[in-house]
């Protein structure tokens, strides 16, 4: 039987930000289109008081994340943490995800195949609902994220989209935070018209 996820919740979600580190700029299929809905991501959790956790993969070679996300961070609600485990599962993560208490994530980030897909079966078997924001994660090569995504869809994760995300975490246009986030949704559809990660 198919594993049916729980609503996603303001409450009970977090946003997750996989290694988006400059030494990556250069190389990652779309990284332009999936840093701006990175971006639209984390203004839209800031807005909503989500908890942010962001890692680097070994930043001594592939550098911190790059300065377009990290100085939107808000200081409140996010965690940075270095890694060289290809998952974002590190027992530290593990344990602010505890601490948290969160049911589900929303997962971004890079590279859709190895950091991404490893993260996403470790907190399934967690029992942690993972939505992978499909516009939002990339790899080198376009194959291997296709591939990925595919995997992760029969593997149990929900592939979705930034805009869908944000709607189904507002629930209803009376939210108390709608009004703010209108500006943000605007430019985030502005900006898909020349995302290069539109493809499934």
């Amino acid at each position: 039987m198919a594993h049916v996820s729980r609503p996603l919740r303001t409450g009970s979600t977090a946003l997750l930000l996989c290694d988006i580190q400059s030494r990556f700029e250069s190389v990652v299929h779309g990284f332009e289109s999936l840093s701006r809905c990175a971006s639209f991501l984390v203004k839209s959790a800031s807005e909503l008081d989500l908890p942010i956790i962001v890692t680097e993969q070994y930043p001594k070679a592939f550098k911190e994340t790059i300065p377009a996300i990290k100085k939107i961070l808000p200081e409140k609600n996010t965690k940075i943490f270095e890694k060289t485990l290809f998952s974002m599962c590190t027992p530290e993560v593990k344990a602010h995800l505890n601490e948290l208490g969160c049911t589900s994530v929303i997962l971004c980030g890079l590279e859709t195949h190895v950091c991404v897909l490893q993260t996403s079966l470790d907190l399934l078997s967690m029992g942690i609902d993972v939505h992978v924001c499909a516009d939002g994660v990339s790899s080198q090569r376009k194959f291997d994220r296709s591939v990925a995504l595919s995997r992760l869809a029969t593997s149990g994760a929900v592939i979705s989209t930034s805009e869908s995300l944000l709607y189904q975490l507002v629930v209803d246009s009376k939210h108390p935070k709608f009004r703010a986030l209108q500006p943000f949704i605007k430019e985030n559809a502005a900006n898909s018209k020349e995302s290069e990660l539109l493809t499934f």
